[in-house]
């Protein structure tokens, strides 16, 4: 990394009750990857927008910086690819 250049921000977009937004968050937990979470169960108005931003009503959704990553099978598919890396830095 540049000095001076930051890492871009993870934000997972959860629900209740979500397996696989568990699922993601220990993924980037287990990478060592900071991310911070944002919990749409009782927020209709945030779901449409997020909808509207990544083009899916499921959850979770990741974004890193603004790249929309996709929902938890998206997120393995990037880090089996070695993209989780490259999206991260």
């Amino acid at each position: 990394m540049e000095p001076g250049s930051r890492k871009p921000e993870i934000v997972v977009y959860t629900t209740d009750p979500c397996a696989r937004c568990i699922r993601a968050k220990d993924l980037l937990s287990a990478r060592g990857l900071s991310f911070r979470e944002v919990n749409l169960a009782k927020d209709p108005l945030g779901r449409r927008r997020l909808a509207e931003f990544t083009g899916h009503m499921t959850f979770p959704q990741i974004v890193i910086g603004d790249e929309p990553v996709g929902g938890y099978q998206d997120l393995v598919d990037a880090e089996r690819q070695g993209r989780l890396d490259q999206l991260a830095a």
